[in-house]
C-alpha cells in the first residue's frame, strides 16, 4: 500500500491560513469508509485533538486486517495562520514495516525528513510562509472553497516542496451518510495522477475524497459521519 500521506491532497484532509473567525480550529473526529485500489476496503478516522497552547493534533488512520496506516501532523495556530510543525507516517503491512518523521523548523526555515527515507528525500527543504503538508492541505481546502479563495498551496512534504493547485468544478449532488448533499467538487492533476475532493458547507473535512491514479482508482474515501 502507498503511503497515504503521498496519495491525500491528504489525506490529506488536513492544509495555511484561516483568517476568517468563523474558521477557528475546533475539535473533530470523522469516521469514512476506505476503498484502496477498487478492491481492499477499510475503516478510516480522521481527528483533530489540542496539542495544548495553540498547537494541534491532526491525525489520519486506516485500518483493514492485511495492512494498517498512521499519519499525525502536529500543526500551530498563529493569529489564523496555520503552519506545521512536525510528521509522521507510520505503514504497516504484514510483516513489513515503515517509519517516517517529518520536522519544520520554523526558526531555521527548514524541514527536514528522518527514518525510512532516501538520503536524497531528507533536506533540508527550505519553508516558506504559508508551507503546507499534505495532511493539512485536507482542511485548507475545506475552509478555501467555502471562503471562495484561490485553490493553489505550496505543499512541503516527503523531501520535496511542490505547487499544488485546485480548479473549481462546480456543483455536485452526493450522498452524506445516508442524506443527499451538495457539494463544491474540486480537482487537480499532474504526472499521471488525478485527486478530486468534494466539499461540504457546515462539515469541517472533505466529504470525499478520489485519487485515480492513470485512470484508475487508487484511493477513495468516503465521509460516514463526522462530529
Amino acid at each position: 500500500m502507498k503511503s497515504m500521506r503521498s496519495i491525500l491532497p491528504a489525506t490529506a484532509l488536513l492544509l495555511a491560513c484561516m483568517a476568517s473567525p468563523a474558521w477557528a480550529v475546533k475539535p473533530f473526529v470523522a469516521d469514512y469508509e476506505a476503498t484502496v485500489k477498487g478492491v481492499i476496503h477499510a475503516d478510516a478516522q480522521m481527528k483533530l485533538t489540542s496539542a495544548g497552547g495553540n498547537r494541534w493534533n491532526y491525525e489520519l488512520s486506516v485500518n483493514n486486517p492485511i495492512a494498517s496506516v498512521r499519519q499525525t501532523t502536529v500543526f500551530e495556530d498563529r493569529d489564523g495562520t496555520w503552519r506545521p510543525l512536525s510528521g509522521n507516517d507510520s505503514t504497516q503491512m504484514l510483516i513489513k514495516k515503515s517509519q517516517k518523521n517529518a520536522s519544520y523548523d520554523w526558526i531555521a526555515g527548514e524541514a527536514r525528513w528522518s527514518g525510512d527515507v532516501k538520503p536524497d528525500r531528507m533536506g533540508p527543504v527550505k519553508l516558506q510562509a504559508g508551507d503546507v503538508d499534505a495532511m493539512m492541505l485536507n482542511l485548507v481546502i475545506v475552509r478555501d472553497v467555502a471562503a471562495g479563495k484561490s485553490l493553489s498551496y505550496r505543499m512541503v512534504d516527503n523531501g520535496l516542496a511542490r505547487q499544488q493547485t485546485y480548479q473549481n468544478l462546480g456543483q455536485e449532488k452526493i450522498t452524506v451518510a445516508g442524506k443527499p448533499k451538495t457539494a463544491t467538487k474540486v480537482s487537480r492533476s499532474s504526472e499521471g495522477k488525478l485527486v478530486t475532493v468534494w466539499v461540504v458547507e457546515g462539515l469541517p473535512v472533505p466529504a470525499r475524497i478520489l485519487q485515480q491514479d492513470d485512470g484508475k482508482d487508487s484511493l477513495d474515501l468516503v465521509l460516514k459521519s463526522v462530529n
